[in-house]
């Protein structure tokens, strides 16, 4: 009877998401995409002819690009500063975020460079044309927009990073005076992200569109190196959790990552259902105070881990990219997949926000250094739905391992009880997660400096 409770609260959680209409719609349209492509195939086929939908889809994220990597890290920035002010935890923490971010981008960069997944496509249609190879000073002056609202419509994303990097700081000095422009960017932030999930409705129309027009030019060669991505993806999610995050909470803290993974299992089962590792913030928050971790770094690493400690997302940032530059024929040099590297750790913080944010970061990166690129995220699109679950779960278990770290690292947790508690001596009491419970517990743990519920990107 216990268990009643939490799961109504996942049954009500999944038959209010209504992303699972758009799920579906995606698998159907990706499969429907293959069969016309393998049917209709050849230079001049049907298959190739439905490629403007394709590239329609993509110039709609284009265009929200700016406004979201503006927004997000203005607000972002806004949260850093936040989580910094409880002291120790949330300077710990951030560090932690920042490190392990970067070590999930870099691992990302190495596998996709192993593996290739996008060889053999050749994906024609898109020529490399180098902007002439300015040099550094033309590159860094270039940087510079002509006004400061300039940066937010000449499609210049590094401009846009900077503008947005100099208005986060210059509010964060003004203080309270700052907090009702911060509102107000809160607000557009979510005007911006809902017409983004307007946008990502007409995803299956897209991802047709560009897998028929791919698979139609390069026969079942796309299928393969699709499938090669998602597996690729899939196992170094895997080996990450496993290896570094496994690792490094066996060092620090003594606790083996599996029977923390155990002791988490109906979490992760909700999140697979969901696509999306917020549906389970609440039961986190509360399994890892019952664990033995203190309330106030449990309120305040889980929360800004959310927004700031997507160790999945950045994996799947960086091979995205090496795939789809591998698949159009233009593989990126060392030089450009770091400056990459670089943009992702920035624009990722902060910028967790709603289903297809993470379509926009990677079209952002591409649109900042390798602009030719941009069209193969109408590519990734088909697939993106399919590693939204390796995503989630990288993510939250990231988040978990980093409460039981950071726990740790300030003397606030009682070992012996997690000891007890990973042991199942002492279970979790399931019927502290009613449902009407739920929404209390994120008003009260997931805000950020405006007021408004942080955003994930899933």
């Amino acid at each position: 009877m216990a268990s009643i409770p939490a799961l109504r609260t996942a049954k009500s959680a999944k038959r209010l998401d209504k992303s699972h209409y758009l799920y579906l719609a995606v698998i159907l349209a990706v499969a429907l995409g293959i069969v016309v492509g393998l049917v209709f195939g050849g230079p001049d086929g049907f298959a190739a002819s439905l490629k403007p939908l394709g590239d329609a889809f993509v110039a709609l994220i284009k265009m929200m690009i700016a406004p979201i990597i503006f927004c997000t890290i203005v607000l972002g920035i806004g949260s850093i500063a936040k989580a910094a002010t409880v002291g120790k935890v949330g300077g710990l923490a951030l560090v932690y975020f920042l490190v392990m971010s970067t070590v999930a981008l870099a691992i990302g960069l190495v596998v996709g460079n192993l593996i290739h997944p996008g060889a053999g496509l050749n994906l024609t249609g898109t020529e490399y044309k180098a902007t002439e190879s300015a040099d550094t000073q033309t590159f860094l002056l270039g940087i510079i927009p002509t006004t400061l609202f300039s940066s937010l419509t000449s499609g210049n994303i590094l401009q846009t990073l900077l503008v947005a990097l100099v208005a986060g700081f210059a509010l964060q000095k003004m203080g309270p005076a700052g907090l009702p422009i911060l509102r107000g960017i809160a607000h557009i932030q979510a005007l911006v992200f809902r017409i983004l999930i307007m946008i990502m409705w007409v995803a299956p129309i897209g991802a047709f569109g560009a897998i028929a027009a791919v698979v139609g030019q390069t026969g079942f060669q796309a299928v393969v190196s699709l499938f090669t991505l998602m597996a690729s993806f899939y196992l170094t999610c895997a080996i990450f959790i496993v290896v570094i995050l496994g690792g490094l909470l066996k060092l620090v803290t003594g606790v083996n990552i599996f029977k923390l993974m155990r002791y988490l299992g109906r979490e992760y089962l909700l999140i697979f259902s969901t696509s999306s590792s917020e549906a389970a913030l609440p039961r986190l928050i509360a399994k890892m105070e019952h664990l033995g971790v203190s309330k106030p770094v449990v309120g305040v690493t889980v929360p800004t881990g959310y927004s700031f400690n997507l160790d999945g997302t950045a994996i799947y940032l960086t091979m995205a990219s090496l795939f789809i530059a591998t698949a159009l024929g233009t593989p990126l040099q060392l030089g450009e997949q770091i400056g990459l590297l670089a943009f992702m750790i920035i624009a990722s913080k902060g910028a967790a926000g709603v289903t297809g944010a993470g379509l926009a970061t990677l079209a952002g990166g591409l649109q900042a250094h390798a602009p030719q690129l941009v069209h193969g995220v109408g590519f990734i699109v088909g697939i993106d739905r399919f590693m939204s679950e390796a995503r989630a779960l990288t993510n939250f278990t990231g988040n978990a391992v980093a409460t039981v770290l950071v726990g740790t690292w300030t003397r606030e947790i009682d070992r012996p009880r997690v000891d007890r508690v990973l042991d199942r001596l002492e279970p979790f009491d399931e019927s502290t997660m009613l449902a009407h419970n739920s929404f209390d517990t994120v008003a009260a743990t997931d805000k950020n400096t405006t007021g408004e519920p942080a955003r994930r990107d899933v």
